[in-house]
């Protein structure tokens, strides 16, 4: 079902303050009151017209923001933590992780390493290409992973 072009300009106002302030609290009422309608009408046509929950499009932004702080800044992992709205460094850290695959302190050194040649390729195609991946939720992947190393395990008793 196609959605209509006035919800579609709803929607998009609330993905835009997002996108604007990724750092801040975007419960699911404050977004729904952003795009003046009800909140589980907000949430079911959000998915529909991203393809992703309000809540995961704002992980993806913090990352993607991390994930620039960490290549092009000095500051301190805590900050940039606080500075993309996390409360807690160990959660950034973990939520982290299990979105990129790597610690924050580890990507920093893998792409301060690696010469990227960036200067020539547009911001808004760099971010694409190295968009997270969030087409299931987080606690999901955790469970894929933990499944995979009992298998893993049970396997390697086996031999």
């Amino acid at each position: 079902m196609t959605q209509s072009p006035e919800l579609l300009r709803r929607l998009l106002r609330a993905k835009d303050r997002m996108d604007g302030a990724s750092y801040e609290e975007w419960p699911i009422h404050r977004l729904a009151q952003v795009s003046a309608v009800s909140v589980s009408h907000f949430a079911r046509s959000f998915k529909d017209a991203f393809g992703v929950p309000p809540h995961r499009y704002l992980l993806t932004r913090r990352i993607e923001r991390a994930v620039a702080l960490l290549r092009d800044t000095d500051l301190p992992i805590t900050e940039i933590a606080f500075q993309t709205g996390w409360k807690s460094l160990g959660t950034f850290g973990r939520i982290f992780r299990d979105i990129t695959g790597e610690n924050p302190g580890n990507l920093r050194a893998r792409e301060r390493s690696t010469p990227h040649g960036r200067e020539h390729v547009p911001e808004c195609i760099v971010r694409a290409t190295q968009r997270p991946d969030l087409k299931i939720a987080v606690s999901e992947k955790r469970r894929k992973k933990a499944v995979e190393r009992i298998e893993l395990q049970s396997t390697e008793v086996l031999l």
